[in-house]
């Protein structure tokens, strides 16, 4: 069985139900000849509802599915009864997802929380029926209005995950083996370059009652924010999160520059995006049972003396509780303050 495709982006067109006409009508019954006007009105037509729900984890059923109408408002009958209002249509959609307009860009929504919804196309108004014209000198209208017009939109549906800690690096550095080792998300770990086709997340235990998530994704190439690689997907997930770890591999580092693969990684941060530079960070050295690792470690040192830089390596679980407890200080300052 094929791995489940993530889709983070979805482009579709929504519709909400035109309003039921009202309706134009008198009372005739025996004995009462000359009853007056009793066209009922037109119902509602319905709306169309996005909400985020924690049931659903991308936006796939609207790669497949890009159409969605809600239904027509009935028109109104006689004996002032008012016509039945139209079935509304609810789309559900992994919290974190952004609503945008598709012609306009204008962000419409953030749907960040589960439960949040967003009526994003209201329904047309039902007319009203001749009941409602009479008046003093007009006691038998013939007149009735037609229900008001829904709405269409063209929608770009953005999910950007609602993660606490973002893992970032070179392909096969061990950003997959880390997530492993602090979380119980089982990520596919091989030994070549983009293992990680799509994001993982998982929930790091710090202490009895408090937990992250954290969020190990595709790795980054050179010109990924100019689109190379997975590109703009990979990094506009990175626009939630509350510290960036940045792991390094010592069988990558250049002995004579031992800061290249970091200021890489901050540089195309930068090209995508000058507000990630202000994000919190956390240098991490990762493979420290490698025979190279404590080189590398005091070549960066050396090179970077006021630099804090956390070791480990997820093989022998060294250094682990000390990253653990760094981005937890971090995560935690985040939600204390509210943001």
């Amino acid at each position: 069985m094929g791995q489940l495709k993530f889709v983070d982006s979805a482009k579709i067109h929504v519709a909400s139900g035109h309003g039921g006409a009202g309706c134009i009508s008198f009372r005739r019954e025996k004995y009462i000849p000359r009853g007056g006007p009793d066209g009922g009105d037109g119902g509602r037509g319905g709306d169309v509802v996005i909400e985020a729900t924690s049931q659903k984890g991308t936006l796939l059923k609207y790669h497949f599915n890009q159409h969605f109408k809600a239904a027509n408002g009935m028109p109104g009958k006689g004996k002032r009864m008012t016509g039945a209002s139209g079935d509304d249509v609810r789309l559900v959609v992994p919290p974190g997802t952004m609503v945008v307009d598709a012609e306009s860009g204008e962000l419409l929504s953030d749907l960040k929380d589960v439960g949040a919804e967003f009526v994003v196309c209201g329904g047309g108004r039902g007319g009203q029926g001749n009941a409602r014209f009479v008046s003093s000198t007009h006691r038998s209208p013939r007149l009735a209005q037609p229900g008001g017009e829904g709405e269409k939109k063209i929608l770009r549906l953005e999910l950007s995950l609602l993660a606490d800690a973002g893992l970032v690096g070179y392909p096969n550095v061990g950003k997959s083996t880390l997530i492993s080792k602090l979380s119980a998300a089982r990520p596919k770990i091989a030994d070549y370059p983009f293992t990680t086709l799509v994001p993982n997340l998982g929930v790091v235990a710090a202490g009895e009652d408090d937990s992250f998530v954290i969020a190990d994704l595709p790795g980054l190439i050179d010109g990924a924010s100019e689109g190379a690689g997975l590109g703009h997907r990979f990094l506009k997930h990175l626009g939630r999160c509350a510290v960036l770890v940045h792991v390094l591999d010592p069988s990558r580092m250049d002995f004579d520059n031992p800061t290249r693969d970091l200021e890489a990684i901050v540089g195309e941060l930068k090209a995508y995006d000058p507000g990630m530079l202000k994000k919190p960070k956390i240098i991490a050295l990762g493979k420290m049972d490698l025979p190279e690792g404590k080189e590398a470690l005091a070549a960066f040192k050396k090179a970077k003396p006021r630099t804090k830089i956390l070791p480990f390596s997820s093989f022998t679980s060294q250094g682990l509780d000390d990253l653990r407890w760094a981005i937890w200080k971090v995560v935690s300052q985040r939600e204390a303050s509210g943001q």
